[in-house]
């Protein structure tokens, strides 16, 4: 015990959470901006190219962290954890991308009202998760453990959200559109919109594992 307390731990690990989550945000802020104008195609373009980016820079962001847990003798958390954190972070990261090319592949025309609030709620969603990885570098402070459990809940409360605003959504298209081919358009986009606020919740939860367990 004592030999392994004198060893060097691994610094680069919340560091590399937070630039990772950094991505996220950028790739959510560049996905939102693509939502509010899709109208231009050349403006669409950009914002599709910025959230490529994002998601190129985060996947590179994962692919250090998980060689990072194969070269350090003593991690500051749970190997497992880190593991885990990284991968559901690059998940949400992936489906911002997804979500832009969809739209394309798609041939959407048009965003609807429900595309723009689960948009919304989706930039909301990994700001917040951009809170809570930031915090988790000083779990050893009662103070901000709490800081961070409470980020995780405001989460969990947007995903609830999210699902309210999918259900409505859903039963609006059935309801209304005509357009069979354009019914299945938009299924598809607002499940891949409402899956981002999943993921956060699913980071989420693995934050206040990671809290509970070291704080």
């Amino acid at each position: 015990m004592l030999f392994s307390k004198l060893l060097p731990k691994e610094g680069n690990f919340f560091e590399l959470f937070n630039q990772h989550a950094d991505r996220i945000v950028e790739g959510a802020k560049a996905f939102e901006n693509l939502v509010r104008h899709y109208g231009d195609p050349q403006l669409r373009e950009k914002y599709n190219l910025e959230v490529d980016n994002a998601e190129r820079a985060a996947d590179r962001v994962t692919a250090e962290v998980n060689r990072l847990i194969h070269t350090t003798f003593i991690t500051p958390i749970d190997r497992e954890q880190i593991h885990s954190l990284i991968n559901l972070m690059d998940d949400v990261a992936d489906l911002l991308q997804d979500s832009a090319e969809t739209m394309a592949l798609y041939d959407v025309h048009h965003m609807t009202e429900e595309i723009t609030r689960l948009t919304d709620l989706s930039v909301k969603c990994c700001e917040r998760l951009q809170a809570a990885v930031r915090l988790l570098s000083r779990l050893a402070d009662p103070g901000t453990a709490e800081a961070a459990l409470k980020t995780c809940e405001e989460i969990d409360r947007l995903e609830s959200d999210a699902d309210r605003v999918l259900r409505s959504a859903m039963s609006k298209l059935f309801r209304h559109e005509p357009d069979v081919r354009e019914l299945i358009k938009l299924k598809a986009i607002y499940e891949l919109l409402e899956t981002i606020t999943d993921r956060c919740e699913d980071v989420a939860n693995q934050i206040e594992g990671i809290v509970l367990e070291n704080s």
